[in-house]
């Protein structure tokens, strides 16, 4: 049932030019996961150059990052997630969405948020923490810490956590340094959908 809207929703989306990067892209980058076994959304910022070549978000770099860290955290990427981006195409040059590009496809994500209804979201980054919670705070001072937002008509629980991307520059685990509290925040996450 959640595959055939999903698919519906996806042809949608291959069809859709309401922004600028429906020009460019090579592929739509729609999701990854399992939405029948899904009690998690992962949301990233926007698909990059690896994303738009094969279709699938989080495949660069900072995706194989993101997969170490959901191992050892015990999070099964293929079974309890179901990966979307703020944007469906990439920007040029991987730069942030705009507000417009992203107002464009949030239909899209709200309707993936819907028929997928997850138990948690995790907002993978600030661009993606900034698309639903429009404070002015950095994505360091509240990472880990669970949110109750209303998203598409309902209260959800949201946590925001570091982009893979960012810790690229990090190779420390030790107390306190991001990918260590990458890591606790992803542990959180599987004690909330075990």
């Amino acid at each position: 049932m959640k595959r055939e809207k999903l698919e519906k929703l996806k042809q949608e989306c291959l069809e859709c030019k309401k922004c600028p990067l429906g020009e460019t892209r090579i592929n739509i980058v729609f999701s990854d996961g399992n939405p029948e076994t899904a009690k998690a959304i992962l949301i990233g910022e926007a698909p990059g150059e690896n994303e738009d070549k094969t279709g699938t978000p989080f495949v660069g770099r900072a995706g194989k990052l993101l997969n170490e860290f959901l191992e050892k955290a015990g999070i099964s990427r293929e079974g309890d997630l179901y990966i979307i981006n703020t944007v469906k195409c990439r920007p040029p040059k991987n730069r942030v969405p705009t507000d417009a590009e992203k107002a464009a496809c949030e239909a899209y994500l709200l309707k993936q948020i819907e028929i997928i209804n997850p138990e948690v979201m995790i907002f993978c980054g600030a661009t993606a923490l900034k698309s639903f919670y429009n404070k002015k705070i950095q994505i360091s001072k509240i990472r880990g810490e669970i949110l109750e937002l209303e998203i598409g008509g309902k209260t959800r629980k949201c946590i925001p956590i570091f982009h893979p991307s960012y810790l690229l520059r990090y190779h420390s685990l030790e107390e306190g340094s991001p990918r260590n509290l990458m890591l606790k925040d992803l542990t959180k996450i599987k004690n909330l959908i075990s």
